[in-house]
């Protein structure tokens, strides 16, 4: 698929995004553009709005105000085409992996290609076979998810979610359910998924991965975005007394 984005042009672009459940304000009016092959880390407390922001961006949530486009396609959602074609640009992996347990692991990987692109089977699973071996499973191919580790599961998670070849992956809070043995595997596939350029929104606790692997980090405070930047200024130098707040909470 060819991309629409203009060269220099982000690959996300959002503008004056307000979100509401009900009477409660979740986002109050975020303008972001992401760049492509850009990995930009969202932080900031529970209920700052980052996992609503992301579900925003790939469509799961739907938004009162404001405007949305990736690669250069715009959300709208009483469009069932644009969002077919939103959801194929959009990857996400979420806290919990959301594995078929009724589907081997292959199957897994193979299952959007073949239902969404009509890849044939064949060639999906050729694919599936090199995403795996990508996260560094290539053994489990023919493994049930209830034999894999937690990290093993969310590793499968991503492979799935890349099998769709998206323009932009989603993580959220993606080793928030992980042992803490088993988020360094996990981190370390998405840190070789940064260096091959992949374009990343992650919402992350995970602090020391966010400074070593971000190119800019979001802090959200109350539905805003509160301070943005680089890492090393963002963590070396807050500018708002909300950002020390949280970092300092942290330790």
């Amino acid at each position: 698929m060819t991309a629409a984005v203009e060269p220099g042009a982000p690959i996300v672009r959002i503008t004056a995004l307000r979100k509401s459940f009900g009477d409660h304000e979740v986002l109050k009016g975020i303008d972001l553009d992401v760049m492509r092959g850009e990995v930009v880390a969202i932080i900031g407390k529970s209920g700052s709005g980052k996992s609503t922001l992301l579900r925003c961006i790939n469509g799961l949530e739907t938004f009162q105000d404001g405007a949305l486009s990736v690669d250069g396609h715009a959300l709208l959602h009483d469009n069932a085409i644009a969002m077919r074609d939103l959801r194929q640009r959009v990857g996400m992996i979420f806290q919990s992996f959301n594995l078929f347990p009724h589907l081997t692991v292959g199957r897994n990987v193979m299952l959007a290609p073949t239902l969404v692109k009509q890849a044939d089977k064949a060639q999906a699973a050729a694919q599936a076979g090199q995403l795996l071996a990508r996260v560094g499973l290539a053994e489990k191919f023919d493994a049930w998810p209830d034999q894999l580790s937690g990290g093993q599961q969310q590793r499968v998670a991503i492979a799935r979610a890349l099998a769709m070849d998206p323009a932009v992956l989603l993580c959220d809070e993606i080793t928030s359910a992980l042992d803490p043995e088993l988020v360094g595997e996990v981190l370390k596939v998405v840190e070789t998924l940064a260096d091959e350029g992949m374009t990343l929104l992650m919402v992350t606790h995970e602090m020391g991965f966010a400074r070593k692997v971000a190119d800019r980090v979001v802090f959200m405070h109350a539905g805003r975005i509160h301070e943005m930047g680089p890492p090393d200024r963002l963590f070396g130098a807050p500018a708002t007394a909300e950002l020390q707040q949280f970092l300092s909470a942290l330790h």
